[in-house]
């Protein structure tokens, strides 16, 4: 069975959205089948586009030029300032592609950076960002952010918040939650038949026996011991600055961090061009680049399109592997 092409969104179109789902097209148009979900008006002048009607026929149009399924917004895109009238339509555009992707006519979906303020003051977003809006589609409570490379794969249980508010945070729960989802995750996405993980400690050391903190002993040690008992190949909680070096990122599948920078620090830097977003845990596949509308370089044609190539090409595969699982 032919797999169904990756539904792309156009994001915010002040950004450099537009621009960089042409270049990915440039790069991919042998490759693998997708499609842009946006206003034709919006992309770059001169970059070969084919008006599409169903995502059907996106595979055929890609030899020709980045296949469009046109969603009309009011007016033309204005490079590094978005417009308030546009936000229900960039809204919409996400809405479309995750009822594409859930009825089959898409294999997944990949996001174009969004700007939260621009969608708040526009048409009054009620979330927090693009992972709550996509979870409240998919009917979930709870999701996952990974960031994925060839070199590394992390999640934080912890997010967005205050490093000061972090050991609140991280309750017994949170942690659980998050470390099956991310299991889950690499079978069914990944294809990790039965994956290795490694847990960061919250504290230097992962406390030290108590003398850095108590958090690793009393809340991560217990949930890593439950899960292991379970069967589940987990080992932590493992010191965090001796988790990445290459050595290391060779005896585990994904590593769960603790928070936000205990995270994302490691893969920009062993990676910073090639990192994806995955969200694990809904209905349907999702990535994205792992960067911004970067409003002060749109419209000047020198956006690399890296991280979204790569966030296509990581959306295949996991279609491709969730349709074999």
């Amino acid at each position: 069975m032919t797999q169904a092409p990756v539904a792309l969104t156009v994001g915010e179109p002040a950004g450099i959205g537009p621009e960089i789902a042409s270049a990915a097209w440039a790069a991919l148009r042998d490759e693998l089948p997708f499609f842009w979900i946006g206003d034709p008006g919006h992309l770059p002048a001169k970059a070969p586009r084919v008006l599409i009607t169903s995502p059907a026929e996106a595979a055929a149009a890609m030899a020709r030029g980045l296949p469009v399924l046109a969603h009309a917004f009011p007016g033309a895109a204005t490079p590094g300032t978005p417009i308030p009238t546009q936000a229900q339509s960039v809204i919409d555009v996400i809405a479309r592609a995750v009822t594409l992707t859930q009825s089959g006519e898409a294999s997944a979906v990949c996001t174009c950076p969004i700007h939260k303020k621009a969608l708040k003051d526009g048409a009054g977003f009620a979330y927090p960002g693009h992972t709550e809006f996509l979870a409240a589609l998919g009917g979930v409570a709870r999701v996952v952010m990974m960031l994925a490379s060839d070199s590394l794969r992390v999640v934080p249980t912890t997010i967005h918040i205050p490093l000061a508010e972090v050991p609140a945070a991280l309750t017994p729960k949170l942690l659980e939650q998050t470390i099956r989802i991310t299991h889950a995750g690499l079978q069914r996405d990944f294809g990790i038949a039965n994956p290795r993980l490694s847990v960061a400690g919250l504290n230097p050391h992962a406390g030290e026996g108590g003398a850095m903190g108590h958090e690793d002993a009393a809340i991560i040690a217990p949930v890593i011991a439950r899960l292991a008992a379970e069967g589940m190949r987990i080992t932590g909680p493992r010191s965090a600055d001796t988790m990445f070096h290459a050595a290391a990122r060779a005896g585990y599948d994904a590593a769960i961090a603790m928070y936000h920078d205990q995270a994302l620090i490691p893969i920009k830097t062993l990676d910073f061009d090639h990192g994806v977003n995955v969200t694990l845990g809904l209905p349907f596949i999702r990535t994205s680049p792992d960067h911004g509308t970067a409003f002060d370089i749109a419209g000047k044609g020198i956006a690399t399109p890296t991280s979204l190539i790569e966030a296509l090409r990581m959306a295949h595969r996991m279609g491709k592997n969730r349709g074999a699982a």
